[in-house]
């Protein structure tokens, strides 16, 4: 059961608008100490606006935000003290080192000369960049920069650490070390506010998530819970070397019970509530003359969650994910 002691971040009613554009409508949301929340959507869906009014870079039009009891709608910097912030772009310094870009963000928060020199070797060493301490950050590769960014946001530990599309722009060895990083995070009681279009990346992360649409939300639950529902499904993967031909239709009408969409040119995905037997459909592709190159079974996820309710097609998120550059 919540308490108002037990509750990280509350919002009531949070809205904004940029001229006709209403980025931000009506959104209510709490979080607890100790979670990772995750706010799950795709490009334009609100959540950089969100986030920016959460930590103080934006004011609202409307509505209430308190981060560990401290009303922010009044103090707007009030809570500062008990906050990081990475966001999506890079907020450090390109002529300064790495060492030192550390040293500046510790001495904003007030740490002693020896504490953020103490800092900073040690997040330099967690986050695997101590031979690279003393390069200027302009030098870092992508991922190098994301996990000395994500260093400074947690100079001064905060108890709430928000973090905007993370694992965005880089490559997948560092996306994968920047998962552990943030799952050890939370591991150590850090509250973590998580925004992200990535919704495998949600699913492998959050506790909760939240899926905002248009500037509204219009789910929000634990994992567990979204996801359990649809396990009982059975879902068939094809991918055909033919991607000339769209077959949806004729083979629904070939085998009805069965549902079939393409996601993308050359894939055919199969759901049922029953088990699919594999040697029919396989058959009537290729009497159809394509050539199938596999067919797996896979697991219903929150990606299909995520389309159930939203009705936004997953190859869309899966195009701004390949926009961004990043394969999980």
């Amino acid at each position: 059961m919540k308490t108002e002691n037990n509750i990280a971040i509350k919002v009531q009613g949070l809205a904004k608008r940029f001229g006709d554009v209403q980025a931000v409508a009506a959104v209510d949301f709490e979080v607890s100490s100790g979670e990772l929340f995750g706010f799950l959507g795709p490009n334009g869906a609100g959540k950089t606006t969100t986030i920016n009014m959460l930590t103080g870079l934006a004011r609202p039009d409307a509505g209430t935000i308190h981060l560990g009891g401290i009303d922010c709608t009044r103090k707007p910097r009030g809570a500062q003290h008990l906050i990081g912030v990475v966001p999506d772009e890079s907020n450090l310094y390109p002529e300064l080192s790495g060492y030192d870009n550390l040293c500046f963000c510790a001495a904003l928060y007030g740490l002693s000369k020896a504490e953020r020199q103490a800092r900073a070797k040690e997040l330099l060493e967690v986050f695997d960049l101590t031979k690279a301490a003393k390069r200027k950050f302009g030098g870092y590769s992508k991922g190098m920069k994301r996990r000395l960014t994500i260093a400074a946001g947690i100079i001064h530990r905060p108890k709430i650490l928000f973090l905007d599309e993370p694992t965005t722009g880089i490559d997948v060895a560092s996306a994968r070390q920047l998962r552990q990083l943030i799952k050890e995070l939370h591991k150590n009681g850090t509250t973590i506010f998580l925004t992200t279009h990535y919704i495998d990346e949600a699913e492998r992360l959050c506790d909760r998530v939240a899926f905002i649409m248009d500037g509204r939300i219009v789910k929000v639950d634990n994992v567990t819970n979204l996801v359990e529902p649809i396990r009982a499904q059975h879902v068939l993967q094809i991918s055909c070397a033919d991607t000339a031909k769209n077959l949806t239709e004729e083979l629904a009408k070939e085998f009805p019970g069965l549902t079939f969409t393409s996601p993308q040119p050359g894939l055919i995905r199969v759901e049922s509530d029953a088990a699919i037997y594999i040697g029919a459909l396989i058959r009537s592709l290729e009497n159809h003359r394509i050539d199938v190159t596999e067919a797996r079974k896979v697991k219903p996820s929150l990606e299909d969650v995520f389309v159930q309710i939203t009705g936004i097609n997953a190859d869309i998120m899966r195009k701004e994910r390949e926009k961004s550059g990043v394969k999980a």
